[in-house]
């Protein structure tokens, strides 16, 4: 009797890179002519971002650019000046392994920053970024999905994997001037800008796909009130549309877009009266698309044949589907001061989430989300300075997703809201913010399935009797296929000759097992 054997080709997900890359980051500035003296430094950032990367053969590279914003006053007036400069970085990662089409993650943050005024006129800043780098690509996999012939008996499974995979950026660019209201002092110089990318809408037609959204930008402006330095906040929305050329793509892929901000300018120019009134605001942003289609076989998990010995390989293999995308909203509040620790005046108050980590929650079906809300501020304080201190509070929050996390991949994507804060009769300041999380979860597993199955038709199993039934006493929850295998009969005639409905033992028990040829 032949033997029969079908196979097919399967895509498994492999992980060929996954570390961490450190950039320092250094700058020694000479301050132009046409600003002031340092005479208080207030605040230093850095604000790390990926403009771009490319493969070739067993190489990722990136082009890193950080922005570095200095504030401080001047000598004689209380008016917020900030210095911006901007350092970029080509970077190279060797992968190890060549990869066609690879999906890759590139999550920059900030380690830490430090800064001085060496004299009146120089500044030095000192730090650190990094860049969270994975890249995955697909490994075909030869696997046997039946076999017949030579007394065969074979275990399926039904498997959902990537069949295709898409991944594609593209980029989007908006370009706005938005005019201040009649009651905001003009702009004197802008202190911070922050520009989020909301979720879009996505819309496929013939090939292409629709994605419509907003950036959404706060800004932080210097200004005088009352003869004096102050900060004013403003807030304001860009939409934004853009067709996407997917080749191939049609109604059986899943689709998601996920923005990601690039560029954020927002430059002060006159209006109608000469005085600062007008932003004109350059933004970029990449639209990240990813498109899977799902497919579903069978593969033989395990077989034997019930007369000859019989050998199988058997390996591991990772499977993916389409991410499945969770959103929620949580309300965090924070205690900021009390006494003469609470400002004056507070102008504006914002959070920014930072050091995000996912981990499997304590229950099955659950994520913890945790890491660290940086609280802001820009205020005056009661000698009449303006200050923008900080604060960092730590924050874990659970979230409940549809079925078990064992062998996904899961990330979290946590942006903050806008901040509200009161001072109760007592002196106590305390703030609250709104966050909203997004947690992505790659459904991948891992399953065992026969790569190659060899059977001796020179020999034939031995038996230690002649006999046509045997008695077994099984264990509750016992698997049939086991039993069946242990005494080299078929499943089938065992569930048959005990009258059992299921592929497990309800009850242990005894059972009545077929022997067969």
């Amino acid at each position: 009797m032949d033997l029969k054997i079908n196979r097919e080709i399967v895509p498994a997900a492999q992980v060929i890179f996954d570390g961490i890359q450190e950039q320092t980051v250094e700058l020694d500035y000479i301050l132009p002519d046409y600003y002031p003296d340092i005479f208080r430094l207030i605040r230093c950032q850095t604000v790390p971002v990926i403009t771009g990367y490319s493969v070739s053969g067993d190489k990722l590279s990136y082009e890193l650019r950080c922005d570095i914003n200095i504030l401080y006053c001047g000598e004689g007036d209380s008016v917020l000046r900030c210095v911006t400069q901007r350092q970029s970085f080509s970077r190279t990662v060797d992968l190890g392994a060549v990869c066609e089409a690879p999906e890759i993650s590139l999550k920059p943050k900030t380690d830490y920053v430090n800064f001085r005024a060496v004299n009146k006129r120089r500044l030095d800043v000192r730090g650190a970024v990094s860049v969270k780098i994975s890249v995955s690509c697909e490994k075909q996999q030869e696997v046997i999905s039946d076999v017949s012939g030579m007394n065969i008996q074979v275990k399926k499974m039904p498997v959902r994997y990537a069949s295709k995979k898409i991944c594609l950026d593209k980029t989007v660019r908006i370009s706005e001037e938005t005019e201040l209201s009649q009651i905001q002092p003009p702009i004197m110089g802008i202190i911070s800008s922050i520009c989020r990318a909301d979720d879009c809408e996505k819309k496929m037609i013939s090939g292409k796909l629709l994605a419509k959204g907003e950036a959404s930008v706060e800004i932080l402006y210097a200004c005088e009130k009352e003869g004096r330095g102050a900060a004013e906040p403003m807030k304001f929305s860009l939409p934004y549309s853009q067709i996407i050329d997917i080749d191939e793509i049609d109604e059986t892929f899943d689709c998601t877009v996920t923005p990601v901000v690039i560029s954020c300018d927002i430059t002060p120019s006159a209006g109608k009266n000469g005085e600062n009134t007008i932003l004109k605001c350059e933004i970029e942003i990449r639209l990240m698309c990813r498109a899977v289609k799902t497919s579903t076989v069978m593969l033989a998990a395990d077989a034997y044949s019930t007369v000859y010995p019989c050998e199988t390989s058997i390996s591991a293999i990772r499977t993916e589907q389409q991410p499945v995308i969770y959103t929620e909203s949580r309300n965090l509040t924070a205690r900021l001061g009390e006494g003469d620790t609470v400002p004056e005046t507070i102008y504006a108050m914002w959070c920014t989430p930072k050091n995000i980590n996912t981990r499997a929650g304590g229950n099955e079906g659950s994520v913890v989300v945790s890491g660290m809300l940086t609280w802001s501020m820009a205020a005056m304080d009661r000698s009449g300075m303006i200050i923008m201190p900080d604060r960092d509070e730590a924050f874990e929050e659970t979230l409940e997703i549809n079925g078990n996390t064992e062998g996904c991949t899961i990330s979290a994507d946590v942006n903050a809201g806008e901040v509200s804060y009161n001072i109760s009769s007592e002196g106590v300041l305390t703030a609250k913010a709104g966050i909203d999380i997004r947690l992505s979860v790659s459904g991948c597993s891992m399953i065992t399935a026969i790569t190659d199955l060899s059977v001796d038709d020179s020999v034939k199993k031995e038996r230690d009797g002649d006999y046509s039934i045997k008695l077994y006493y099984g264990a509750e929850n016992e698997e049939i296929w086991d039993i069946a295998k242990k005494y080299s009969t078929s499943a089938t005639a065992v569930m048959e000759e005990n009258e059992l409905d299921g592929d497990r033992l309800k009850n242990g028990g005894m059972l009545l097992i077929p022997i067969i040829n």
